[in-house]
């Protein structure tokens, strides 16, 4: 996108000044005074970096589920840090889905993962599905646990369904390529590591997958 001459909307001086102080209270503060959400996003296509920088930045902080359409095409921008800002933002996007209590459930079954108690975050992500199974991070916390205990088509199932729901979580398709490399289905490895690509091209750990994969199945 070419930079624009015109007058740049407030938001760019808001960003300018967090760039200096490092403030994120005091950016996310300004930034709801004078922007709501639906403008934030309008914004998040403007033809000038800085000024998608700073919406993607604000929506990131202070957006919820209904901005991912515009976090998911972000990552897609042609500027670098619009796209660093998007993969930040959207997963704190998909952590402000559902209520207080499932929020905290999936923040606990999160830490489960990181800690490789893989039952207990089984167990968590379960409960948010039985009781909001449109909640597309609990299938994915789900998904990260079935394939911490190698079992891979359910990792899989999960994965699918985690997409089904937010189509640009990014992710889930890279865990269902590696655990249909698990599986030896190198084919629709391929298939999964490529949509993550697609939703993400900075994954790079992704695309040397990707590289390698096509050779394999290329040679076959």
């Amino acid at each position: 996108m070419s930079e624009s001459p015109v007058r740049l909307p407030l938001i760019a001086q808001l960003y300018e000044q967090y760039l200096d102080s490092q403030n994120s209270q005091l950016f996310r503060r300004d930034v709801a005074q004078h922007y709501a959400p639906g403008t934030l996003e309008r914004l998040g296509s403007h033809p000038h970096r800085k000024v998608r920088r700073a919406a993607i930045l604000a929506l990131g902080q202070l957006g919820d589920y209904s901005s991912n359409h515009t976090m998911g095409r972000a990552l897609l921008d042609d500027d670098r840090t619009v796209r660093t800002l998007a993969e930040a933002g959207i997963r704190n996007l998909w952590n402000r889905a559902g209520n207080e209590c499932q929020r905290e459930t999936l923040a606990v079954a999160a830490r489960m993962n990181a800690a490789r108690r893989w039952d207990d975050a089984i167990r968590r992500a379960t409960e948010i599905i039985d009781e909001a199974p449109y909640l597309a991070e609990a299938w994915s916390q789900r998904a990260m646990a079935h394939f911490g205990k190698r079992m891979f088509p359910e990792t899989v199932r999960d994965c699918h369904e985690a997409l089904e729901i937010n189509p640009y979580h990014f992710p889930a398709a890279t865990t269902m390529g590696q655990a249909y490399m698990e599986l030896e289905n190198y084919i629709s490895a391929l298939e999964s590591f490529r949509r993550a690509l697609r939703l993400n091209p900075d994954l790079e750990g992704v695309r040397i997958q990707v590289v390698r994969l096509t050779r394999m199945v290329e040679d076959a």
